[in-house]
């Protein structure tokens, strides 16, 4: 979700690297030569994510409960903002499987490259995972998403939808052409995710985010909700691709397309500066 080089309030871009054609943003991502600087951004952003998310309620369950609801639900957004900030301009910090299928739906990502952002993703999360029980050991439930108490599989499932029908639809609107908000599309990404947390993390743990819930199903093998956690995120986030469609028509615009992709080639080009005159 790489929103810095919009106009509203970006940086400058020198006129030696204007806005590039939109077949040619295709064409650079297509280039598999820096796919994997794109990747390790993947696993990189979705490990801080998971270190965070799934390592709060640990934390809470080792320091006898020292930290708080709030804290536990705002800290991943807070992470998620920070993440789009410092490197989503290398891969388009989706972080997300349901974020990835979304961008691909709205013809804004490949999807030849959905499986490598995918397998980086899952990667990520199962290392924060790991880290966590290395450190403090199979405490908390090492952070892992269940229905919560007095609660059905079917509501979980119903707010997981809702939720990632909400947050897939700010991602993909703050990146089109229409809205532009540029950087403060980290703010309003972090801020849904936080908004979320606060009313409906008691349902069942405000995933939105597949591999999120994966990572501790997996190194702890319990994979009894795991279909909650899959099923709910990439149906809501296909919702917000219908959504998308209605509100602002087709994708695949260039504000989209640079924010699903990122802008890695344009930015080493940058970092040599322009050709010098012989």
């Amino acid at each position: 979700m790489d929103h810095t080089h919009l106009h509203a309030g970006g940086p400058a871009t020198s006129s030696y690297y204007a806005a590039r054609p939109l077949e040619t943003v295709f064409r650079e991502f297509r280039d598999p030569a820096l796919e994997g600087r794109r990747l390790f951004a993947e696993v990189l952003g979705t490990f801080f994510l998971v270190l965070v998310a799934a390592g709060g309620p640990v934390v809470n369950a080792v320091s006898g409960g020292k930290i708080g609801l709030s804290a536990l639900v705002v800290s991943p957004g807070l992470m998620v903002m920070a993440i789009i900030l410092f490197m989503g301009a290398t891969s388009g910090a989706h972080l997300n499987p349901a974020v990835t299928i979304a961008f691909a739906a709205r013809k804004d990502f490949p999807w030849r490259r959905v499986p490598g952002y995918i397998a980086a993703q899952l990667t990520g999360a199962l290392l924060a995972c790991l880290v966590l029980v290395t450190l403090f050991g199979r405490v908390g439930s090492l952070g892992a998403t269940d229905p919560g108490a007095g609660f059905t599989q079917w509501q979980a499932l119903a707010i997981e939808v809702l939720l990632t029908f909400g947050l897939v639809s700010t991602i993909l609107g703050t990146a089109s052409k229409a809205q532009s908000v540029g950087p403060l599309a980290a703010l309003a990404v972090g801020g849904y995710i936080a908004l979320a947390g606060l009313w409906a993390a008691p349902v069942g743990g405000a995933s939105m985010n597949p591999v999120r819930s994966l990572g501790p199903d997996i190194v702890l093998g319990n994979l009894l909700y795991a279909w909650l956690y899959i099923v709910g995120p990439v149906v809501g986030g296909l919702l917000a691709v219908a959504a998308a469609y209605l509100l602002r028509g087709p994708g695949g615009d260039l504000p989209a397309v640079q924010a699903a992709q990122g802008r890695l080639r344009e930015i080493l080009e940058e970092s040599r500066g322009p050709p010098r005159d012989h």
